[in-house]
Parts: structure tokens; sequence; C-alpha cells
């Protein structure tokens, strides 16, 4: 029998997860993909906290009128990029969180690199 969709994803991510952590220096940027929107949050795996986090659904991108889900990916990662960067985080360890590579979370990655973020 197949797998389904969501627990091929599953099985992505833990296998990512297994390589990847995050520490307070260079947290882990996981990223979330949903039908809406975009969703990126800085982690720390050591003590399991939320440094940083940033969405499409924030007034910032908002403001950005009807733009596609590919445009908005990207304005999601130059927003990371320009938080993590006030607060002093300027590497990190991306974490495509299962997803491939390719399309909105490339986009979010590609825009997060050229802001200024280093992965």
């Amino acid at each position: 029998m197949a797998l389904t969709k969501l627990k091929r994803r599953k099985r992505i991510k833990m296998r990512i997860r297994r390589h990847v952590t995050g520490t307070k220096e260079r947290p882990r940027m996981s990223v979330f993909r949903s039908n809406r929107g975009m969703y990126v949050q800085l982690i720390d795996d050591l003590t399991s906290s939320t440094l940083l986090a940033a969405s499409s659904k924030e007034q910032s991108v908002g403001e950005a009128g009807k733009v596609n889900k590919t445009e908005q990916a990207k304005l999601v990662g130059k927003l990371i990029a320009e938080k993590s960067l006030e607060k002093g985080i300027s590497t990190v360890v991306f974490d495509r969180n299962g997803y491939l590579y390719h399309g909105r979370v490339k986009a979010l990655a590609d825009a997060a690199r050229e802001a200024g973020l280093k992965f």
C-alpha cells in the first residue's frame, strides 16, 4: 500500500530532524507551508524555545496587496531575515520540514539569503 502524502512528509521530516538541530547562536529555521500561507520560526532546540517567528498573516506582508503565494513566501523570507538581523542572528540551519526544496520553500530561502541570512 502506498504512503499518503502526509505520512511521506512526516517520514522525510523525521529523517531531516535527525541531523538538523538549532542552538541560540545558530537556530533552526523551520518552515511550515499551508494552503493559505507560509510560516517560519527560528528555534533553539537546546532550550526548546522559539526565538523569532514570521508569517504571511502579518500586517507588513498583507500590505503588499494581492500577490501570489510565491511572492508571499519571498516577503516572509525577507521579513524573517530582517527580524533576525535586528536580534543579532546572522546564521541559521535551514529545516525544510519535509517539503521539497522547490517553489515556495525555495523562494522563501532565497529571499532570506538575499536579505542577509547565512545558511
